[in-house]
């Protein structure tokens, strides 16, 4: 049975009406840091599970409990979070696909048989990119991506 996945990264503070239909029917959500406001977590918890990581941008002590890098398995398939690709350890295991964010801009390279996946922000752009994020239909240990874009 396939898993819908969103994808998100960099809402700093602010999670957008379209962003929140675009989530809806999610089985789970990933974001990768710079989130801001904890208000966002709990937003985002009454649509799906959430599994962050913490941003650069993010303080404070409800920050605090967020882990810098993070691995979770979702429908057979192994994913590291990671606010900045910088970050990423060389050694990440038998991770398929590696989810960041930071540049605010998209990104999806498949190197070496593994995804690195940026959604890019879905609140502000950054060096002329617009907003977006990703939807992943994952079945049979299979991931398919689906990029958002979004209006500004």
């Amino acid at each position: 049975m396939a898993m819908k996945i969103g994808v998100i990264s960099d809402t700093h503070g602010r999670l957008r009406a379209d962003v929140r239909r675009a989530l809806a029917g999610c089985s789970y959500i990933l974001h990768a840091g710079d989130i801001d406001r904890e208000e966002i977590l709990e937003e985002l918890g009454e649509i799906a599970p959430v599994c962050a990581v913490r941003g650069n941008n993010d303080w404070g002590f409800w920050a605090g409990k967020l882990p810098r890098t993070r691995t979770v398995e979702l429908g057979g398939v192994k994913f590291f979070l990671v606010h900045n690709r910088q970050d990423a350890p060389w050694d990440l295991g038998d991770a398929q696909v590696v989810v960041f964010g930071h540049s605010h801009v998209y990104a999806e390279d498949r190197l070496e048989g593994r995804l690195w996946l940026n959604p890019g922000s879905c609140a502000r752009p950054r060096l002329g990119g617009g907003i977006s994020m990703a939807l992943l239909t994952v079945e049979d240990g299979k991931v398919q991506v689906e990029r958002i874009d979004l209006q500004k």
